[in-house]
């Protein structure tokens, strides 16, 4: 679905990403984990189109996508998620979702003077999708309820649910699990396992929480220093020597301590 070719990106002197290599296969959930500062947010946002590589390659079903802008990888079905969660704070829930398609009649005026008809339809079929989606997210009480109202958790489940509304062949999430408890990262957990399963998304999740990443992820990559260590099962890669060294010497095990305190 994705390979990465020797991917690099400076920022001055700063090598964020330094030589990335990897490969996303169709259908999987693949976790990339990593100590801060590893590059993951960065190579997500070159792959993404948010940022282009200063140099090197990166391809979608054998397609060049290097550099493309965000919008045009939208619509090829390559989406992101955000570590702070995007929302349209002042509109409902219900409305965020039915933003997101794109090319829809109301967005020319030439159409809202002549088809208004054709305008009312599509909203009523979006609205209908939109409340398909939150029902499946278990989030249908939130319809009508102000984006800005939502926790960090529900801001999180309705970017997700944006990703249901178009048809998605690859979604990166980045860092879904932070500032959300633990009941709700297990329903997004849920529905991703699911979107997986049933709809064949392929995601690609950055997470620190390793219960999280257990759950849902084969296989796991591990960057540091802007460069791919190691790729394999957790199991695998928490026993690699050098991804406990780049974890300071502290491992992968006291990191899951970490994130279960």
């Amino acid at each position: 679905m994705i390979v990465v070719e020797d991917v690099h990106k400076h920022f001055g002197g700063f090598h964020a990403v330094d030589g990335a290599n990897l490969a996303i296969e169709p259908g999987t959930i693949t976790g990339l984990i990593g100590p801060n500062g590893a590059g993951k947010t960065t190579l997500f946002n070159v792959i993404a189109g948010v940022l282009k590589p200063t140099s090197g390659r990166v391809t979608m079903a054998g397609e060049d996508i290097t550099g493309l802008p965000p919008h045009t990888l939208f619509h090829k079905g390559l989406l992101r998620t955000f570590q702070i969660a995007h929302e349209f704070a002042s509109m409902t829930v219900r409305e965020n979702l039915m933003m997101v398609p794109g090319d829809q009649s109301g967005e020319s005026l030439w159409k809202t003077w002549l088809h208004r008809g054709r305008i009312a339809q599509e909203e009523r079929a979006l609205a209908r999708k939109a409340d398909e989606v939150l029902e499946f997210l278990t989030i249908d009480h939130l319809a009508d309820e102000k984006a800005r109202n939502l926790s960090g958790g529900q801001k999180k489940l309705l970017e997700l649910g944006r990703t249901m509304m178009v048809d998605a062949r690859i979604v990166f999430l980045d860092e879904v699990g932070a500032g959300v408890n633990r009941t709700l990262l297990r329903t997004i957990g849920d529905a991703i396992l699911s979107l997986n399963r049933d709809r064949g998304y392929t995601f690609v999740v950055i997470e620190h929480d390793m219960d999280f990443i257990d759950r849902l992820c084969d296989p796991v990559i591990c960057m540091a220093e802007g460069k791919v260590l190691a790729e394999g099962t957790l199991d695998e890669i928490k026993s690699d020597e050098r991804v406990i060294e780049a974890y300071l010497g502290t491992g992968l095990k006291n990191k899951e301590k970490e994130t279960a305190g």
